[in-house]
């Protein structure tokens, strides 16, 4: 586990900021509603405080789920468990070593970006597109909403990626 975990947190911040920028009418908003048969009469109204705490709640269980995706060395750490939990195990001091060898690796912003991208194409993009083939939608609303999640997950996978710190396991 991170030892700044605050950053799950911050990091659920950026789906919401994109949102609330992407979708604006004066960006992508006009297009996006026209695309739902959306006005802006149609949207006034709702229950703003569940909406945006749902959004947000849903934000954070997407980016702790990133986690795995962009910081490699939890994968090695998952293979091992529940040995390397074992205080003083051989497996956990091969762990450790192993971190204190390679522990810094692929951590960057970059990085993270990269695998953000590849997120947004192998699983937004298809689950968006499953979605909107049988609601009957066409591929201007399709590539609006995977431009939203490019942009996110990118930022998302790139925070993450070049912020989060793990305590050592001796």
């Amino acid at each position: 586990m991170p030892t700044n975990f605050y950053m799950y947190f911050v990091a659920a911040l950026i789906p919401m900021i994109i949102g609330a920028t992407y979708y604006h009418p004066k960006v992508l908003g006009t297009a996006w509603m026209k695309s739902n048969g959306f006005t802006l009469e149609s949207l006034e109204g709702g229950n703003m405080p569940l909406i945006m705490g749902t959004a947000y709640l849903l934000s954070f269980i997407l980016v702790f789920g990133m986690t795995g995706a962009v910081i490699h060395q939890f994968s090695a750490f998952s293979l091992l468990v529940p040995e390397v939990m074992e205080k003083g195990s051989a497996i956990q001091v091969d762990f450790a070593d192993f971190m204190a060898k390679y522990g810094d690796r692929h951590r960057t912003f970059t990085h993270g970006m990269v695998h953000g991208f590849e997120k947004t194409i192998f699983v937004a993009l298809p689950l968006i597109g499953i979605v909107s083939t049988f609601e009957r939608r066409g591929w201007k609303y399709v590539l609006i909403h995977t431009g939203y999640w490019l942009i996110t997950l990118m930022l998302v996978g790139g925070l993450l990626s070049a912020t989060l710190k793990f305590a050592q396991m001796m």
